[in-house]
């Protein structure tokens, strides 16, 4: 069934022809983890705050609205079997749940800002007030009440504050379920109150069959494999790569990067195109691409053992990941963060160490 069917609100990753998590049948890997929250919760052994961390795109908010239907439609959890139920969205509750009208479901993610209509760049701390007065309201039937944050690393400071003060003394028969891309980015004593379970990237064949679940066959392009290994496990990556022309600009900055005199008309014309009013998510691929080629550098440094080259690329990385959040943040120059990154890693891989 369809998200338009469904009518399910849009989010700010949402991505035409894809079903969002909530509304999403089908759910590829994971076993493991799968059994382990099935058979958890029947024991009654539920802890009350989940963290689930890995890649984007790998599952964790499919699995997250399957774990909330699950306990829905089970209640009493020794009456739960011990595999998770598959979404029923002929079913009230499961349509409830898909389009965030559940009275026991609460799905916290990035708001949108009433000047712009356009999403805001993070969480906030009203978002998370909602908690409190969602929280404070009689449970539906003495059913559980759970907290979806998707993402928790898009909560600013005081909104991670406010929620770590809900952590600290939960009420019964409440589960938060954080979502996180990049835990790193929690406060430490958030992450302490949660029990952490780690998604590995999808394997190839269940990436194939997610892909061909949302209609979307590599099989049939001249390049799948390249398209596989850049996807990292991650069935949102392999879309946008697709849909937005990420293998293209993969390859432009292949062409840039190659060559060991600096580009600098290929790199205006790269820079240029992510600049575009529409280009937000092709600038998010090249970053995305430019920063997994730098981690890749130095991963391979760490594994060889030149601590020397793993400290440098690793400082590269950090430092580009933090200016690439401070120009989203102020709205800075998109054309002038492009050709500065382009340029400092052309010059780490080309001047002597």
């Amino acid at each position: 069934m369809s998200d338009a069917v469904l009518d399910v609100p849009a989010t700010h990753d949402s991505i035409d022809g894809i079903p969002a998590p909530s509304a999403n049948p089908a759910l590829f890997g994971h076993g493991g983890i799968r059994s382990f929250l099935a058979q958890v919760y029947q024991s009654g052994q539920m802890h009350h705050a989940l963290l689930l961390e890995g890649q984007q795109g790998v599952g964790k908010a499919t699995l997250a609205f399957h774990l909330a239907g699950h306990m829905l439609k089970y209640p009493r959890e020794r009456d739960a079997p011990i595999t998770l139920a598959v979404p029923d969205f002929a079913a009230a509750p499961y349509r409830q749940l898909a389009s965030g009208t559940h009275l026991s479901v609460l799905h916290i993610s990035r708001p949108v800002d009433a000047k712009t209509g356009k999403f805001k760049t993070g969480i906030t701390v009203d978002e998370i007030r909602r908690v409190t007065h969602f929280l404070n309201r009689t449970a539906h039937d003495g059913a559980w009440r759970i907290v979806i944050v998707d993402p928790a690393d898009d909560m600013n400071r005081n909104a991670a504050n406010a929620l770590l003060k809900t952590l600290e003394e939960p009420p019964k028969r409440t589960l938060f379920i954080l979502i996180s891309h990049s835990s790193g980015r929690l406060l430490p004593t958030i992450r302490s109150r949660c029990q952490s379970i780690r998604f590995e990237p999808l394997e190839r064949n269940d990436l194939l069959a997610a892909l061909m679940a949302i209609n979307l066959d590599p099989a049939q392009l001249p390049d799948a494999d390249s398209l596989i290994a850049q996807a990292d496990g991650s069935v949102r990556k392999a879309a946008l790569l697709l849909a937005f022309g990420g293998l293209e600009i993969s390859s432009a900055v292949d062409a840039v990067l190659s060559n060991r005199v600096f580009d600098v008309p290929k790199a205006h014309a790269l820079a240029t195109a992510l600049s575009a009013r529409d280009a937000e998510i092709q600038y998010d691929l090249f970053l995305d691409d430019l920063l997994g080629r730098i981690a890749v550098k130095a991963r391979l440094g760490a594994e060889q053992g030149d601590v020397s080259q793993a400290n440098r690329w690793s400082a590269i990385w950090q430092e580009m990941q933090n200016e690439a959040r401070e120009a989203a943040a102020f709205n800075l120059d998109r054309k002038q963060t492009v050709l500065i990154f382009l340029g400092r890693t052309h010059r780490a891989l080309w001047s002597p160490s």
